[in-house]
């Protein structure tokens, strides 16, 4: 497939701050159609640039009534129609195109929150495959609504109450929905968008993440010099594997990438992850075994932010000593730092429309080794930040990256610094919760539900309790377990196991694990908990 192809199907959202922005983009991804998200107000350039096919105002927070609501940049309603692109409008995005196009948006008599059923009035346009007549639900979330549309517009469906549900102008190619097609709530919403994108705007379904692979390949080898050569920090998390992967198989060898053992990593991690580079992946990885230089730092520490910033400083202080024996070995400085960015990543960094901050693409800084030395003057390979956390996984997949680490669960860049609740170097708090985390996981694994859960791990308590074992009374730890459910991590539930799986766990921990004799779970969702403990 040509590359250009994709491009002229590009499906371009903007983004108006709504919290399904993200959501929007991966829908249409998932029909095999390219999309970026940029931000609402960017200027008219950055989106004729993109010379998309189709553009997406998103939702938002804002009323257009108010004197800071964000909007498109002038001029875009004439390029659109000069350009022939079609528009089209979601929630906000639909107000804001009647305000714009000389119709009016007044307050509802009627607000409407929720599962809510429309009606199709005109089977035309975005409803060309429905009848007159037909119902469904859909999810709404305004106050506003449209009270008088501008010429050429017409209503194509109303909510029960009356109120408009979607719009559109044929002839301009302009459309709106005043409810949000992407979530699930809308049950046929995806049929909608599908029908809207391929038989309204004839896009063509053409973006495969081979494809992706075979270009970002050539963007690298158009990239990196012949000569220069490459670092990589590896966690052991998925991002930077795939990421270090397709570097790998873009300039082989002259990618140098570096594993550091904190003393803060999970039960054998070390030695199953340097298995997989080294085995599956045939990855050039140096293992610094830095345990002591850590732990020496955290001593006494138990401010969960400081542990981050201590980590964080030493593991600068690692990199940069490997940088400089890198540049020892091969006799010049490594131009090049590969990154495991993501797209979210991208997007986050746009401050909502509306704050009156700057909406510059700027990665947010915990996403980057920050705190580079200057002298370093690293140039960064960020091949992964056009796309999605499942995205990842597919192309990982295409790589040969091994499934079963392709499906690990998430784990926190401060490793268990950020699971043993107070100081990590006090008694054997992490040797015990190495081995509860290990019991708890595998037990996972074993019952066959460990891809059901989005994450879980166990959690070291800064507390003692009484407890009875081998007819002994007993003065011991008490460890925490934590399972949730998530799409993204945005926001996350509890997962329920069935009680007879919660009865095995603890009693293997309290059988096995010498120190501990209470277990607790977790049962909080987010908000108003975060995943993690610190």
């Amino acid at each position: 497939m040509d590359p250009k192809a994709v491009k002229s199907n590009l499906v371009l959202i903007l983004d108006f701050g709504s919290q399904y922005t993200h959501l929007i983009t991966r829908r249409i991804r998932s029909l095999s159609i390219f999309s970026l998200c940029i931000s609402g107000t960017s200027p008219l350039s950055s989106i004729t640039s993109l010379n998309p096919k189709v553009v997406i105002l998103s939702g938002g927070p804002h009323s257009v009534h108010s004197a800071d609501s964000p909007s498109f940049a002038d001029g875009f309603v004439e390029w659109a129609q000069s350009n022939g692109v079609f528009v089209l409008g979601i929630c906000y995005g639909l107000q804001l195109i009647v305000q714009r196009l000389g119709g009016e948006v007044k307050v509802g008599e009627k607000q409407e929150y929720g599962r809510m059923e429309i009606e199709v009035e005109k089977s035309c346009g975005i409803y060309g495959g429905k009848k007159v007549g037909d119902r469904q639900v859909v999810w709404m979330s305004h106050g506003d609504e449209a009270a008088r549309l501008p010429n050429g517009f017409e209503v194509v469906a109303r909510s029960q109450q009356g109120a408009v549900a979607a719009v559109e102008d044929n002839e301009r190619r302009f459309y709106g929905l005043q409810y949000h097609p992407e979530v699930t709530h809308s049950p046929e919403g995806m049929e909608t968008l599908r029908y809207f994108l391929f038989d309204v705007c004839g896009v063509n379904a053409g973006w495969k993440m081979e494809d992706v692979m075979e270009e970002e390949i050539k963007v690298i080898n158009k990239t990196v010099a012949p000569d220069d050569h490459v670092i990589c920090a590896l966690s052991g998390g998925v991002d930077s594997t795939v990421a270090a992967t397709l570097v790998h198989k873009a300039i082989g060898d002259r990618l140098h990438c570096c594993f550091v053992d904190n003393g803060l990593l999970r039960y054998k991690e070390r030695e199953r992850v340097m298995e997989t580079f080294e085995r599956d992946l045939h990855l050039p990885v140096t293992c610094v075994d830095a345990t002591d230089q850590f732990l020496s730092k955290l001593k006494g520490v138990v401010d969960p932010e400081m542990k981050r910033k201590i980590i964080g400083k030493e593991f600068i202080s690692i990199f940069d000593a490997f940088a400089q024996e890198l540049e020892h070995k091969i006799g010049k400085k490594p131009a090049f730092l590969v990154q495991g960015t993501l797209y979210p990543d991208v997007i986050e960094s746009c401050p909502p429309p509306g704050t009156g901050r700057t909406h510059s693409h700027t990665i947010k800084s915990h996403h980057n080794v920050g705190g580079l030395p200057k002298d370093m003057k690293l140039k960064l390979i960020e091949p992964l930040k056009l796309l999605f956390k499942d995205e990842v996984r597919q192309l990982g997949r295409i790589l040969r990256v091994p499934e079963p680490f392709l499906k690990r669960h998430p784990f926190p860049g401060p490793g268990l610094a950020v699971r043993v609740l107070g100081d990590v170097t006090e008694g054997n708090a992490l040797d015990i919760l190495r081995q509860v985390d290990e019991i708890f996981i595998q037990s996972i694994k074993d019952a066959g539900i460990y891809d059901s859960i989005w994450q879980a791990f166990a959690v070291f308590l800064p507390v003692k309790s009484v407890g009875v074992q081998g007819d002994q009374r007993t003065h011991s730890h008490v460890v925490a377990l934590r399972a949730v459910t998530s799409q993204d991590g945005m926001t996350a539930d509890w997962y329920y196991f069935e009680h007879k799986f919660l009865d095995d766990v603890a009693r293997k921990i309290c059988n096995s694990v010498r120190g501990v004799n209470r277990v607790v779970q977790d049962i909080t969702s987010k908000p108003p908990s975060t995943i993690e403990w610190e």
